[in-house]
């Protein structure tokens, strides 16, 4: 796409059209020509001066092109030009995920399935989208989650992301550690031995914060420690129903809740090999979603039965 073009959709990177930023440089929300009309696009700018570059821009513009899937954001285009490097996304009208984490509107039914959507992403990344090398993601975060109107999820940001051909022989990359604490794979961390288990370890804390309604950073304000430990102290107090949403606690099914619980933890465990792989997580959502759709159908129908009983036994009185 063209420079002008975007400048156009974008009042030239006017600052009132700036919806967020990170490692890569600013984040843009435009409106683009599109035949006749125009559409919602948003363009992310690259700077040099916040700590990523062409590498990157090359690297996560290769993923997009290569690895397409309707849980992953979609590519529109993007610009290479007088010193300008800027990709342009669709646009994902509800923004990111942590600006919902405690939403009480956000049901637990909607917050499975935004899990299993960002699972299922991840399951096409991690198995190499079927034919080609496998994809870790780097920097899986809510902030990174992003909802579209029907509050589908896709995964985004993908300037940290590594392609990589891991196979059964060699299932590590040894790199230089980064990606965003509170989120980061401490064995990743300690060691730069990055692995798809590094992932999973990533949005094991997703999970929880989906559980929880608060960011790993709110907990670390409050609690002083991120997420994950403040997990692991209270399972080890047996303190399970503690850590779940207020709002939605009563509404979730204890099968669900349980099921959920279970995999998110074996996510965030200290030995890679003991997590679950991806298919493993996204089985096991499914499975919590299935548990409280049928506890939601059984409500409906004793509900309704109730109040034909009582509609009967009225008319009888009547």
């Amino acid at each position: 796409m063209s420079l002008e073009d975007i400048k156009q959709a974008t009042h030239n990177f006017h600052n009132d059209n700036c919806i967020g930023g990170g490692g890569f440089g600013r984040v843009y929300k435009g409106n683009l020509q599109d035949g006749d009309g125009f559409k919602t696009i948003v363009a992310k700018r690259l700077d040099m001066g916040f700590g990523q570059g062409e590498q990157q821009f090359l690297s996560e513009l290769q993923i997009l092109l290569d690895y397409k899937h309707e849980n992953i954001i979609g590519l529109v285009g993007y610009c290479d030009e007088m010193d300008e490097k800027v990709i342009i996304y669709e646009y994902a009208s509800r923004g990111s995920l942590d600006k919902y984490l405690n939403d009480a509107s956000l049901t637990w039914v909607k917050r499975l399935n935004i899990c299993i959507d960002v699972a299922r992403a991840l399951y096409f990344f991690h198995g190499g989208g079927g034919k080609q090398a496998k994809v870790i993601h780097r920097d899986i975060k809510s902030a990174n989650i992003l909802l579209n109107h029907d509050w589908k999820a896709k995964l985004g940001d993908f300037g940290l992301s590594l392609i990589s051909p891991l196979t059964h022989e060699t299932d590590y990359v040894i790199d230089h550690a980064c990606g965003t604490a509170g989120y980061l794979d401490p064995v990743y961390r300690k060691s730069g031995f990055l692995t798809i288990e590094s992932d999973i370890y990533s949005f094991g804390v997703v999970l929880f914060e989906m559980l929880c309604g608060r960011s790993t950073f709110i907990i670390n304000k409050h609690e002083g420690h991120y997420l994950p430990d403040f997990i692991r102290n209270k399972f080890d107090e047996g303190k399970h129903d503690e850590v779940v949403f207020k709002q939605i606690r009563e509404h979730i099914e204890p099968k669900s809740l349980t099921t959920f619980q279970k995999v998110a933890y074996m996510c965030l465990h200290h030995e890679r090999e003991e997590r679950p792989t991806t298919n493993e997580v996204l089985m096991q959502l499914k499975k919590a979603l299935a548990f409280q759709v049928s506890y939601l159908s059984y409500m409906k129908t004793r509900l309704f039965m109730c109040i034909s009983i009582n509609h009967n036994f009225i008319s009888y009185s009547l």
